[in-house]
């Protein structure tokens, strides 16, 4: 028979330096975010176990500086790219609320943006599961044309991967699928990837000398990063018919000399003064030792995950 259901526990804690953070547990998982500056996701982890997110331990504590700060964590940034917009500082507090599971952080308005950023996050009663919904909010008097950006970084030594939209045969199947995007800096001869027929693999190489990009579209969005045992998968629906930036990306990975990125980004849209868009993102946790890197492999690991 099974046992209770254990409620979703929200309780003010310290984390990381900072004084005033939110500690959300269901007892099994735990998210950790601050009041002092953000908003910020900083820890997602089993109860007591390994951060599945990079921290930047010089930043952590650190609030109030001028200019933007890596620190760590789940952020939620605007696209496209644009350094004095999406650098914008989160070093400042944040608003919070809490209403029974749910935990609201509503940060500063930006002053070289005019934009405030919202994150809600919900964790499910049982299991590992969390739901983030994103919020970019227009408080200028004209419209701006943004598409929400989530940017998760994960610890170091691990191994980011994500799927392709559903694949076929030529001559049965003759129209493109999806954009498979480069920058500059990208280099697919670096040995740090892999591209399967259903799968593009990012290994995060601690020290590497250059960082990698590479996005895409996938109406079934997701990304995911297994290291040492733990897999974290996050998960977006995408809308066909919009304009996605970046030539069409709805899922972005990058990896440096300390983490991996992974991104999904919301159509780009117009924002009137006083409106608002919503991105939504489902996060999950999973035990699942080191998969076999072939499509077979993967194929029973997703299977099982998503």
């Amino acid at each position: 028979m099974d046992g209770p259901v254990m409620p979703v526990t929200v309780e003010r804690t310290e984390w990381g330096g900072w004084s005033n953070c939110y500690w959300i547990t269901n007892g099994e998982v735990e998210l950790i975010l601050t009041a002092d500056i953000g908003p910020r996701l900083l820890r997602y982890a089993y109860v007591g176990g390994t951060n599945a997110f990079y921290e930047c331990k010089e930043e952590l504590g650190g609030a109030g500086e001028a200019e933007f700060r890596v620190r760590g964590g789940h952020r939620l940034w605007t696209a496209p790219e644009h350094y004095e917009r999406t650098y914008a500082a989160d070093n400042f507090p944040v608003e919070m609320s809490v209403q029974g599971a749910m935990v609201d952080a509503l940060g500063p308005v930006e002053g070289n943006t005019g934009l405030r950023k919202q994150l809600i996050v919900r964790m499910a009663h049982v299991g590992t599961s969390v739901t983030v919904i994103h919020r970019l909010i227009n408080t200028l008097p004209w419209a701006v044309e943004v598409a929400p950006w989530t940017i998760t970084m994960m610890a170091e030594g691990g191994v980011g991967f994500t799927g392709f939209p559903p694949r076929g045969t030529h001559p049965q199947q003759l129209a493109p699928t999806n954009p498979l995007t480069m920058w500059a800096f990208t280099n697919f001869a670096d040995p740090r990837w892999k591209f399967l027929a259903r799968y593009l693999i990012l290994r995060q190489v601690p020290g590497a000398a250059t960082p990698q990009k590479t996005g895409l579209w996938n109406e079934r969005t997701w990304g995911a990063y297994w290291n040492g045992g733990l897999l974290y998968v996050k998960r977006y629906n995408a809308e066909r018919g919009r304009t996605y930036p970046d030539f069409g990306c709805s899922f972005e990975i990058w990896s440096n000399a300390t983490t991996l990125e992974l991104e999904t980004l919301g159509p780009l849209g117009k924002l009137e003064p006083g409106g608002q868009c919503e991105h939504v993102e489902r996060w999950s946790l999973h035990n699942v030792a080191e998969p076999e890197w072939t499509d077979a492999g993967l194929d029973a690991v997703v299977g099982a995950v998503l």
